[in-house]
C-alpha cells in the first residue's frame, strides 16, 4: 500500500515538482505513471479531508474554553487583591509591635550581659578558693615525690592566677608558683639527662611531658643540647690536644673516618675536616633515628638546634683554625704560624703577603663545608621552612668574618699577582741596543695583557665558588681597581720607550725657568740629534719597534672589552641564581626599614633557591643586598659598564699609544728636517768667473731625499704590523685601511713640518729658490706616489719659487683661478725680497 510522508509539506522550500517526481521514482516499475498519479492524487485528497474534519473539531473545542477561561481570570484577580490587603494589615501589626519590642530587646540584652558577669565571677571566685586550696596543699604533692601530680597541680595554679589577674591578695602566690615550677624543673632535669643519656625513651617522653605542662619546654631543648654538646666538644677539642705528637706509625695507609678524628696528630687541619664533618653527620643522623621516638612532636627542631648550638660552641676556635690552616699552605706564613687574618691585619712582618694559595686553601675549607652543608640539607629535610636556614646560617658562620673582607682579600691577592708581571720599563742602552730593549719592553707588555686577563677571570671564579655572588660589588671594584693600577703600570713603561725611542733624550739646565730641551725640539744644532748617534738600521728597528706598540693596544682594547662583557654576563647569571627577582620588590620598598626586609625576605626561604648560602647571607644584610640588586639589575641594560673607569683608561691609554707611535713615525722626519730653514744654500749666490759656464737642473737635496725614502718605505713596514693587529688573513682591506690610514698620518705631519721650516725662512736667492723648488717637487712627487694631495700652501711654495723674481709680482697678481694660497704668495715674495704693486 502507498504511504505519502507528509512532513515535507511543513518544509519553508517545499518544491511540488521535486516532490511530484521523488513521489513517481518510487512506484513499483510493474504499475504504470498515470495509474500511480491517481493513486496519489487519491490519497493526497483523503488527506486533506481528514486535516480539514480535524481543523473543524479543534475550532470548535476552542470556542467553548474561552468562556470558562475568562471567568477563572477573574477569579484569580478578585483572591490577588483579597491578599494583599491581608498582607498590608499584616504589616501594620509588624510595624506597631517593632516599637514596643524594640526596649525588651535591649533590656534583656543588658540582663544577659549581667548574667554573664556573674558566671565569670562565680567562676573567678572558684578558681580563687582553687587556688588558696592548691596553694595550701602544692607542699604535700611534692612531698609525696608525685612529679605528673606536682606538674598537674602547678599548671592548675597557673590557670587559675591567670583567671584572677593581678589580685594584691595573690601576689605572693604568684612568686611562690614560680619557686615551685623552678623547683620542680631542678627535680626532673637529672632524672631526664639520666633518661636521655640511658636512651630510655619512655621515661624521657614522661618526663618532658612533665617539663611542657608547666611551660618548660626550653628546658628540654637546653638540656638536651647540653648532654650532646660535650661530645662533640671533645671530638673538637681532641685535635688540639694531639697535633703536637708525633704519630707512631710511618707507614701511609688510608684510614677510616673515625681513625682520622681519633688520631689527628699527624694531619692538618684541612685533612682533619672531613673526618670530622663525617663524624658529625653519623652522630646527627642517629640522634635524628632516637629522636622520632624519643621526641616525636619536637625532633625536627631538637636536632637542627642542636647542631646550632655546636656551631656556635665552636665558632670562635673554627674561624681561628681556618686562619692557621690557610697559613700553613705557604712556607712563610707557616712558620710564623699565622694565616690570612694576620696578614689583612698587619700582624705579620712586611715580607709575608697574602697569595693566591692562602685564598684556595680558604676556598677548599669552604668546599668541604659545602657538601656537609648539603648533607645537612638532606637530613632536615622535613624540618621546618625556618629551621633549616638557620642552621645552614650555622654551618657557614666560621667563614662569615673572611667573607665580610672578601673585597681586602681580593684586592689584595690581585695587587700580589699584578706586582709578580714582569712591566720593566725601557732602559737607555747603547748604540746599537736601543732597538732590540725597545722589542724586548713591547713584548713585556703584550704577553702581560692575557696575563692578567687570567688573573681577573680567575678573582670571579674565586667570588663565586666562595660567596656565591654576594659580594659581587665588592669584586667588581677590586678589578676595576686593579685595571687602573694595570694601566698605570703600563703607562709608566710607556713613559719610559719615550726616551728609548728618543723622543725625550734630554739635556735639562739647571737654570731657573729654562725649558727642557729634546733631541727632537733643538734648532739650534749645538745638541747632538738621533741621525748622529744611531745608524740607520738601528732607526728603522726602532720604528718597527714603536709599530708593535700599536699591538699592545689593540689587544688590551679587545680582550678588556671581551673580559668586561663576560663580567656583565655573570653578573646577568647572578641575577637569577640569587633569587633576587623574588627579593628584590622588598628591597626596593625604600619605606621598609632594615628590619622589616629580612623579614619580608625569609617568607620566600621555603623555595629552593632559599638554601643558597648567598641569598641567606642577603638575608641578614638588607642594605648590603639593596646595593647588590641594584647593580645586577643595570647589569641587564646592555649600555652598562662593569667596569667604567678601567674602559676610559684603557681608551686613554690606546691614545697614548697612538700618540707615541706618531711621534716615533715622525721624529725621523723632523730629525732630517731640522735647521732646513736655516740652511747657507738658500743665501748662496752665482760666481761670475770669465767664461760663460753652462746651467744645469738641480737636484735634491739629502735631507728631503732622505724624508722622501722614508716615507715611500714607510708602507712595508705598515703592512705586516696591520694584518697583525686585525688578526687574520680575512680582514685584509681592513689591514690596508690601517696602514693607509698611518701613512697618511705620517704624510701629512711630514708635510705640516716642511712648511714650518719653509715658512721660516727668513730671504733666499734666486739660487737657492732654484734648489728649494726642486725640493719641493721632489717632495710633491712622492706625496703623489703615495696618492696623497698636494696641500695648496706647498704647491704655492713651488710655483712661486719656480718662477724668476722679474715674473713672479706678475704670477701672484694673476692668478685668477685661486690656484695659489695668497698669504703664501705674499710670504714667498717677501723671502725672495720682491715687492708687490698695490
Amino acid at each position: 500500500m502507498m504511504t505519502v510522508d507528509l512532513s515535507a509539506f511543513s518544509e519553508e522550500k517545499f518544491d511540488p515538482k521535486r516532490w511530484i517526481n521523488a513521489a513517481c521514482g518510487s512506484r513499483d516499475p510493474q504499475d504504470s505513471v498515470d495509474k500511480h498519479l491517481a493513486d496519489l492524487e487519491m490519497k493526497l485528497q483523503l488527506l486533506s479531508e481528514e486535516i480539514a474534519s480535524s481543523l473543524d473539531e479543534q475550532s470548535e473545542s476552542a470556542l467553548l474554553r474561552i468562556p470558562r477561561s475568562t471567568r477563572d481570570v477573574v477569579r484569580l484577580r478578585d483572591d490577588a487583591c483579597s491578599l494583599r490587603s491581608a498582607v498590608s494589615v499584616i504589616l501594620q501589626r509588624l510595624k506597631k509591635a517593632e516599637g514596643s519590642s524594640a526596649e525588651s530587646v535591649a533590656a534583656l540584652a543588658e540582663i544577659d550581659m549581667v548574667k554573664q558577669r556573674m558566671e565569670a565571677a562565680y567562676e573567678t571566685l572558684q578558681d580563687a578558693a582553687g587556688l588558696t586550696q592548691l596553694s595550701a596543699s602544692v607542699e604535700d604533692v611534692f612531698a609525696s615525690g608525685d612529679l605528673p601530680r606536682a606538674a598537674e597541680t602547678l599548671a592548675n595554679m597557673r590557670h587559675c592566677l591567670s583567671a584572677v589577674g593581678e589580685v594584691a591578695e595573690f601576689a605572693n602566690v604568684r612568686k611562690q608558683l614560680e619557686v615551685l615550677e623552678d623547683r620542680l624543673d631542678s627535680m626532673v632535669q637529672p632524672r631526664l639527662s639520666d633518661a636521655i643519656s640511658n636512651r630510655k625513651v619512655d621515661e624521657v617522653q614522661s618526663f618532658r611531658d612533665i617539663l611542657i605542662r608547666i611551660g618548660r619546654l626550653k628546658s628540654v631543648e637546653l638540656l638536651y643540647t647540653k648532654i650532646h654538646i660535650k661530645p662533640i666538644r671533645q671530638l673538637w677539642d681532641d685535635f688540639d690536644s694531639r697535633k703536637g705528637s708525633k704519630g707512631t706509625n710511618t707507614v701511609e695507609r688510608r684510614a677510616s673516618a673515625a681513625d682520622l678524628v681519633s688520631n689527628p696528630s699527624s694531619l692538618l687541619f684541612a685533612s682533619w675536616l672531613p673526618s670530622f664533618y663525617d663524624e658529625l653527620l653519623l652522630y646527627l643522623e642517629q640522634e635524628w633515628k632516637w629522636c622520632m621516638t624519643a621526641f616525636p612532636d619536637d625532633y625536627r627542631i631538637l636536632v637542627p638546634k642542636l647542631l646550632v648550638e655546636i656551631m656556635a660552641a665552636l665558632s670562635t676556635s673554627f674561624s681561628t683554625r681556618i686562619n692557621l690552616a690557610t697559613g700553613e699552605v705557604v712556607p712563610e706564613t707557616r712558620a710564623l704560624t699565622k694565616g690570612i687574618v694576620d696578614i689583612l691585619s698587619g700582624d705579620v712582618s712586611k715580607g709575608a703577603k697574602l697569595q693566591t694559595k692562602h685564598l684556595e686553601a680558604l676556598m677548599e675549607l669552604h668546599n668541604m663545608t659545602s657538601a656537609f652543608a648539603k648533607n645537612i640539607q638532606h637530613l632536615f629535610s622535613g624540618s621546618d621552612s625556618q629551621v633549616i636556614p638557620q642552621a645552614l646560617k650555622a654551618v657557614y658562620s666560621p667563614y662569615e668574618p673572611y667573607k665580610q673582607r672578601y673585597g681586602q682579600m681580593e684586592r689584595a691577592i690581585l695587587s700580589s699577582e699584578l706586582a709578580m708581571l714582569d712591566l720593566r720599563g725601557a732602559v737607555a742602552r747603547g748604540v746599537g741596543a736601543q732597538g732590540i730593549e725597545l722589542s724586548e719592553t713591547v713584548r713585556r707588555m703584550e704577553e702581560s695583557i692575557p696575563q692578567v686577563i687570567v688573573i681577573l677571570e680567575a678573582a670571579v671564579e674565586r667570588c663565586i665558588s666562595f660567596t656565591g655572588g654576594s659580594e659581587a660589588e665588592e669584586l667588581v671594584r677590586a678589578i676595576d681597581e686593579t685595571m687602573l693600577q694595570y694601566l698605570s703600570n703600563l703607562q709608566d713603561t710607556l713613559k719610559s720607550l719615550r726616551t728609548v725611542c728618543g723622543l725625550d733624550s734630554v739635556v735639562r739646565k739647571d737654570g731657573p725657568g729654562q725649558k727642557r730641551e729634546t733631541g727632537l725640539d733643538k734648532k739650534d744644532g749645538t745638541g747632538p740629534l738621533l741621525v748622529d748617534v744611531v745608524s740607520d738600521e738601528e732607526e728603522w728597528s726602532i720604528v718597527q719597534g714603536a709599530l708593535q706598540i700599536l699591538t699592545v693596544a689593540d689587544g688590551l682594547t679587545s680582550r678588556s672589552s671581551v673580559f668586561e662583557a663576560s663580567l656583565r654576563a655573570t653578573l646577568v647569571r647572578l641575577s637569577t641564581s640569587l633569587s633576587l627577582s623574588v627579593l628584590g620588590p622588598a628591597f626596593e620598598q625604600l619605606h621598609l626599614s632594615a628590619d622589616d626586609i629580612p623579614s619580608n625576605a625569609e617568607s620566600f626561604l621555603s623555595g629552593k633557591g632559599a638554601l643558597d648560602i648567598a641569598v641567606l647571607r642577603l638575608t641578614d644584610v638588607p642594605e648590603k643586598a639593596k646595593k647588590l640588586f641594584n647593580l645586577l639589575e643595570q647589569s641587564k641594560d646592555p649600555r652598562f659598564h662593569a667596569l667604567p673607569l678601567a674602559s676610559q683608561r684603557v681608551a686613554a691609554f690606546a691614545e697614548l699609544v697612538n700618540e707615541l707611535v706618531y711621534e716615533v713615525l715622525l721624529s725621523k722626519v723632523r730629525q732630517r728636517l731640522n735647521n732646513v730653514a736655516h740652511l747657507p744654500i738658500w743665501s748662496s749666490v752665482e760666481e761670475q768667473g770669465g767664461f760663460p759656464i753652462p746651467t744645469f737642473s738641480a737636484y735634491p737635496q739629502a735631507y728631503v731625499t732622505s724624508v722622501g725614502e722614508y716615507l715611500l718605505t714607510l708602507p712595508q713596514q705598515l703592512e705586516p704590523l696591520a694584518e697583525n693587529v686585525v688578526n687574520g688573513e680575512t680582514n685584509t682591506d681592513e689591514a690596508q685601511f690601517f696602514a693607509t690610514e698611518w701613512m697618511f698620518k705620517v704624510a701629512e705631519g711630514a708635510t705640516a713640518l716642511y712648511i714650518e721650516q719653509l715658512r721660516a725662512i727668513q730671504s733666499i736667492t734666486d739660487r737657492g729658490a732654484q734648489q728649494l723648488s726642486t725640493d719641493i717637487e721632489y717632495l710633491s712627487n712622492v706625496l703623489s706616489a703615495l696618492s696623497m694631495p698636494i696641500p695648496p700652501i706647498l704647491y704655492t711654495f713651488q710655483m712661486c719659487l719656480s718662477t724668476p723674481r722679474d715674473r713672479l709680482g706678475d704670477l701672484v697678481k694673476s692668478d685668477g683661478e685661486n690656484q695659489l694660497d695668497l698669504p703664501t704668495a705674499r710670504l714667498v715674495c717677501k723671502i725672495r725680497r720682491v715687492t708687490l704693486e698695490q
